[in-house]
């Protein structure tokens, strides 16, 4: 808390002003976020936070996106760990969630950080597990989406040349 003092008519005026520092580094959801960016770029550094779910999460908490992270206030920093921790609370729509219908637990869910990678590799090892087409081609390292593999994904073929042309005779030489 800074005390500042104002002489006003030849009196002595103290105005007391809540000021908290600039924080240069902002843990926010097990991420660190530089202090220096904007509300909206800083959200988006989380892993499983996207553009269109960090615009929503601006608008909802009500703060400016250009707003700097480490001009946060505490009571700011926490209304936004509570939206993004649950957003069906907020009226997030559920399209925007990265976990609908869940296998395990059949709900909508949002999940963020490490969580989202470890989730990721366990539904992998599940298709590898059960042989399905799409674990069968990550058992390979082959593309999953139905890309075309004549000329990409060439990685495990090797280093190609190119047809090679014979070398020209010397005529009269």
């Amino acid at each position: 808390m800074i005390i500042l003092m104002a002489v006003v008519d030849n009196k002595v005026i103290n105005m007391a002003e809540e000021k908290h520092e600039f924080r240069h580094i902002l843990r926010l959801v097990d991420t660190d976020i530089n202090g220096k960016k904007g509300l909206f770029n800083g959200l988006t550094k989380i892993k499983g936070i996207g553009s269109s779910l960090a615009n929503v999460v601006c608008n909802l908490s009500k703060i400016p996106k250009t707003k700097k992270i480490g001009d946060l206030t505490d009571q700011e920093v926490e209304k936004l760990k509570e939206i993004i921790r649950n957003p069906s609370k907020y009226g997030i729509p559920k399209w925007m969630f990265n976990r609908r219908k869940d296998p395990q637990e059949g709900k909508d869910r949002h999940i963020l950080t490490s969580d989202l990678r470890f989730i990721k590799d366990n539904d992998i090892k599940i298709m590898k597990k059960i042989k399905t087409y799409k674990g069968i081609r990550h058992m390979f390292n082959l593309p999953v989406r139905g890309q075309c593999t004549r000329s990409n994904f060439r990685k495990n073929k090797g280093k190609t040349t190119g047809v090679k042309r014979k070398a020209k005779s010397k005529k009269g030489k």
